[in-house]
Parts: C-alpha cells; structure tokens; sequence
C-alpha cells in the first residue's frame, strides 16, 4: 500500500491511498473461510460450502468490506503516525469517482480529502489586563433576600381584597361580540398570579372581592403561550394566536404571608441554635450571597476572556471543506443551504476549540484519571448530602464513581469540566487582574 499527501494549501489536502491485491488479499481469503465455516446453504451441510460458492455468492461484498475496512485503518494511522492535525474527518473526494470494476480490478486508488487544522501562535501574560467583577453585598441585597426568604418559609391566608402578589382562584368563560357567555366556548376552573400578569390585565384584578366578576383581553394575560395555555386549558398552539375575550369570576383570593424574622425562622433554616439573632442571621446572608455569586463572577471573567482572545487570534478555516464534511456526517439530511445559515455559530465555536486546545497543550495542562474519579466522588457526596442521606462508604462510593464514569457521556463532561477549570486558574495567573465590586443590576445587565 502507498499513502501520499498533497497539500492543495495551507488548509487542504488530499491523500491518496494506492492498494495492491498483496495489501487485501490475505483478509479477503481469511473472510471468506469464516463465511465458509458459519454459511448455511440449501443442499450442503454446515461448514461444508465449496469455497467456489462462498465466493460467487459473497465474493464481491467480502471485497468491499476488507479494502472498506484497509483504508480505514491505514488512512487513520497515517494521520496519527505523521501527527496530521485535521478538522472533521477526510472525505472521499468528489470529483475522483471514477467507476471501480469490483470483478476485474486489482489495483484501486482512493483519494481523500482533509481540513487542515489552521497554525497560529498565543501568547498569554500580564500584557493582557482584565477586570475581575464581584456582586457588591449592600444592605438592599441583603433586605431583599431576607424578604425572599420570609416569603419561602411564609403562610399562605386568604384575605378579602386582592392586591398585587395575590393568587386569585376562580373561573373563566370566553364572550361573544355582544359580551354573552359563548355557548362551547372556554370554560376553565383556574389561577391567577397577579405578579405573572401583563401590566393591562393587572389593573383589572386588583382589588376585586370574592364573587366580583372582570373580562379582560386573552393576549392580556401572558405573554408565554404555555402559560396561557395551562391557565385556559388550551393547547400551545391555539393559545398562540388566541385574541378573544374572557370573564374571570373570583372564587377566592390567598396571599402569602412573610414569616417573623425570629429564631423559629432560624431553626428552620439552618438548625436549632445555629443562628440566634437578626444580626448573625443577616451576617450568614451576606456570607452566603457572596458564595452564591461566585459561579457568575467566574463565568463573567471567562467569557470575558473567550471573547478578548477570539478577537487577539486571527486565523481561517477550511471553510468549503467543513461545510461539505457536515452534510456528510450529520444524522439527520441537512441542505447545504441548512448549513450555509448556520456555519458561522459552528465556526466560531470551533474557532474556541482550537485556541483552548492550543492553550492546553502549551501550558501542558492535563487531567489525569485519579483526579476525575476523585472529582466524581466529591459530586456524589455533595449530592447525597442534599438530599439528607448518610454518606457512602469508602467502598460503595468507589463503585458509584465507577458506574458514572462507564457512561462515556459522562466521563467526558467530566474531564472537560475539570480541564475548564484549569484552564480558568492558568487565566487568573497569567492575566493582570483589576478586582472590581459591582451593584447587582449593574452586574448582571452586564453578564
């Protein structure tokens, strides 16, 4: 066998594979006295085949398969002995196929295309300077959380007038044009948050009583068709489009009322005599908020990061080549015009994967299988200890990480969890960092 490459340019080549009856011949006769062995033909006994039959009958097939399965192995240890960088994976070409004549033919030449991975060089140092945003922890955050706690752990009464935050329970009927109940029309038992409704439709129920009646506008309720549709009990599809009007009669009004910021509350949230006054209580908050908030600075920062070195790196892609190589592989029949759409989100995803990757292998950066399975461990703890149970033993927690990483989905998430996270640590070392509070909404408008 004789494995050439020609590169077409710095992005595309083409290997061409020369396969001689001595490369295929040898597994092409061994396959046949398999099939030989195992074939059960009408008017010969089992393993008794003439070899002449084998081959008329499955000769051809035998063929393809082999040399199928020679190109596949030889081309792959090509690439992997001549440490090719490619993109996807090498594609027939399509303008060399020229007719094979399976029955005669005892030479064949394949040839393959490829996408080359694109050379470029990164540099990361104090040169690049980033600013390193944290939630500030006022007392207006904190208040707000402490509300939304007292809300969590509060009681739910019913109360006469209905104000905004109330759940109204209750009725509602489609109308006619002339306002009369609409005879098959909607007819549905059910709930109103009042915080959950658009601005217009609001007015119409604050303040209403029990047995009061309100109509409003369909489109008025809710601007999320699943939600109307399960208030109305309608399918999506007919809420996404509906414009009629309904009456709503008030069968009764709840409200949730805020639990007393006492050491009842305390107990019940972080156990008896753990916390036993309004300022440790509003201490743990603060603590705990500043933990709660450390995921979004650290997403923050990394996009942050993503985004600055996509614009510092500058390099092409086999573009022509990856489209073409992505109406082939796909599972579901895409049109090159699917693709054509599309292509600039895969190549800028790709375009991150290649830099990460440039990046993880200079700073030669890995994971090892201890530290995935050690990390797995922590996870099942973590969630154990969630759900109130009592921790696993040495022995049973080792067998669980086992059965969650024989899961190759899994296991991969995994490792690019922790790579992830080696990489963010070489950012923070490598990078100038400017620590910088921020109010909440000023955070978040920006993340």
């Amino acid at each position: 066998m004789n494995i050439t490459q020609e590169n077409i340019d710095d992005l595309n080549a083409v290997i061409k594979v020369k396969v001689v009856a001595d490369d295929y011949l040898p597994k092409v006769e061994g396959a046949l006295k398999e099939y030989q062995k195992k074939a059960a033909i009408p008017g010969f006994r089992p393993g008794k085949v003439p070899t002449g039959v084998i081959k008329k009958m499955y000769g051809k097939s035998i063929l393809v398969d082999e040399i199928n399965k020679l190109l596949s192995d030889s081309l792959y240890k090509y690439i992997n002995d001549n440490k090719i960088e490619i993109l996807g994976n090498p594609l027939p070409k399509a303008d060399s196929d020229n007719a094979i004549d399976w029955d005669n033919q005892k030479e064949f030449e394949f040839l393959y295309e490829m996408g080359l991975a694109p050379k470029f060089d990164l540099e990361l140092s104090a040169k690049d300077k980033f600013t390193y945003q944290t939630v500030k922890i006022d007392e207006d955050l904190v208040n707000k959380y402490v509300s939304d706690i007292a809300k969590r752990y509060g009681k739910v009464e019913q109360v006469e007038v209905a104000t905004e935050g109330d759940l109204l329970n209750g009725d509602f009927v489609e109308l006619d044009a002339n306002g009369e109940i609409l005879a098959g029309g909607i007819f549905k038992t059910s709930s109103v948050f009042t915080d959950r409704l658009k601005d217009e439709a609001k007015k119409a129920f604050i303040g209403l009583k029990a047995g009061d009646k309100t109509v409003v506008d369909s489109q008025n309720l809710s601007t999320n068709p699943t939600d109307l549709a399960a208030m109305l009990g309608i399918d999506k599809a007919t809420a996404e489009t509906l414009a009629v009007k309904l009456q709503f009669t008030v069968k009764g009004i709840s409200r949730l009322a805020e639990s007393e910021i006492n050491e009842e509350l305390f107990d019940k949230i972080y156990g008896p005599g753990a916390v036993t006054s309004v300022e440790e209580f509003r201490a743990k908050i603060n603590d705990e908020l500043k933990n709660m908030f450390v995921n979004d600075s650290e997403r923050k920062f990394y996009n942050d990061v993503v985004e600055y070195l996509m614009n510092k790196v500058n390099f092409n892609l086999p573009s022509e080549f990856l489209k073409r190589w992505i109406v082939a592989v796909n599972e579901k029949p895409v049109t090159p015009e699917q693709v054509e759409t599309e292509f600039d989100g895969y190549a800028k995803g790709l375009k991150w994967q290649l830099i990460e990757n440039k990046i993880i292998k200079d700073n030669d950066i890995t994971v090892t299988n201890e530290e995935v399975i050690e990390h797995t461990k922590e996870l099942i703890l973590e969630q154990f200890g969630r759900m109130g149970q009592a921790p696993m033993g040495d022995e049973e927690l080792n067998q669980t990480a086992q059965r969650v990483l024989s899961n190759q989905e899994e296991a991969k998430k995994l490792y690019e969890k922790l790579y992830g996270q080696k990489v963010m640590t070489l950012f923070k070392t490598k990078f100038s960092l400017e620590n910088k509070e921020v109010a909440y909404d000023e955070f978040f408008k920006q993340a």
